[in-house]
């Protein structure tokens, strides 16, 4: 995975995906923590940023997905633990199978990192003002028409 200390700071390269139904966002968090956060993980060294939204989902969720278009591209700087983060985050639309038990709004899902039991709740797209969305520019900016950016995966090695 893509991340390294450097001058006090912990790097890192994270992919998420931006998993919509029914005027409803998916998303999770780990026992303990305050905030909610877009279900996905670190890219790792040599994948593609969309390949990194399909493995997460799968490992932590046990869900296929189609990951669709980038949507947005930050850079988040952060204190998380006591540690400073520098985190460039790529944001893609995904889907779930139209079949899968995750789309059920009326219940809360778990799924596993590492050793965590994650929590995936959906909540309606006008809540997220009140839940404590990182990064917090989300609860806004999914409120609006995304912007689609262009992305390239150049492999000039095998």
């Amino acid at each position: 995975m893509i991340s390294v200390h450097l001058h006090g700071q912990r790097f890192q390269v994270r992919a998420a995906a931006i998993v919509l139904d029914a005027g409803h966002l998916l998303v999770h968090r780990a026992p303990g923590d305050a905030y909610w956060a877009l279900p996905g993980g670190r890219v790792e060294v040599g994948e593609a940023a969309s390949a990194t939204v399909v493995r997460e989902m799968r490992e932590e969720l046990g869900e296929a997905v189609e990951c669709g278009p980038l949507v947005h591209v930050a850079e988040n700087f952060f204190d998380l633990a006591g540690q400073r983060n520098h985190e460039i985050g790529f944001y893609f639309r995904a889907a779930l199978d139209p079949c899968s038990s995750v789309l059920d709004k009326d219940r809360t899902h778990h799924g596993i990192e590492s050793h965590l039991k994650l929590e995936f709740r959906w909540f309606a797209l006008a809540e997220l003002a009140s839940i404590n969305l990182r990064p917090t520019f989300l609860a806004t900016s999914l409120l609006a028409d995304p912007l689609v950016f262009s992305h390239a995966v150049q492999r000039e090695y095998a």
